[in-house]
């Protein structure tokens, strides 16, 4: 094999390497699907398989091509950089296993004040009016539930909104403040 057709599979094994996980990084961070953190963790180890291969090859190459050296190791350089790229998607994932992303609607034909939220680590919203909706990123802190209380025309109400979460059982969901809402957990 070439030297050019070295260069060239590494910076194409890098590319497709980086848009790949992107991608999936990028579906896990909208759906919170477990099924895409499995297809994820699969990706990681078959990318690093063949990763690691392509970059011993090149290295090897480099080796014996005095020449072509430097362009060969710069080749190993870049694929080298999706290394942080991958540790940054998983730091990002391990928040996002810990986290409850809620998306509060106010499904009341009231303005809602004083939106409290509590279990876990807890939140608040200081008003949503009706049909309005606002996301609210809720630590999860360990075993715990999660609840709100609010003001609707000047009287606390109180509902669930998840029975029972703990460490890696982050997602996004929906809940619809006063309307009816799918049991979670």
């Amino acid at each position: 094999m070439t030297t050019e057709r070295h260069i060239k599979l590494g910076r194409q094994t890098a590319l497709i390497s980086f848009v790949l996980g992107t991608i999936i990084f990028g579906l896990y961070f909208l759906t919170s699907s477990f099924d895409l953190l499995r297809l994820g963790v699969g990706f990681i180890s078959l990318t690093a398989l063949i990763n690691i291969g392509i970059l011993i090859l090149i290295l090897v190459k480099a080796y014996k091509d005095k020449e072509n050296r430097k362009k060969l190791l710069k080749t190993c350089g870049v694929m080298l950089v999706n290394i942080p790229v991958m540790l940054l998607y998983c730091w990002v994932t391990v928040i996002l296993l810990n986290t409850m992303r809620i998306t509060f609607i106010n499904s009341t034909q009231t303005t809602l004040t004083n939106i409290n939220i509590s279990g876990c680590g807890g939140g608040h919203i200081d008003k949503l009016e009706s049909g309005e909706s606002e996301t609210v990123w809720v630590e999860i802190t360990g075993d715990c539930s999660i609840n709100i209380d609010y003001l609707s025309k000047g009287q606390r109400k109180e509902e669930g909104v998840t029975g029972y979460v703990t460490s890696t059982m982050g997602k996004k969901m929906k809940h619809n403040i006063g309307g009816k809402n799918v049991e979670q957990f």
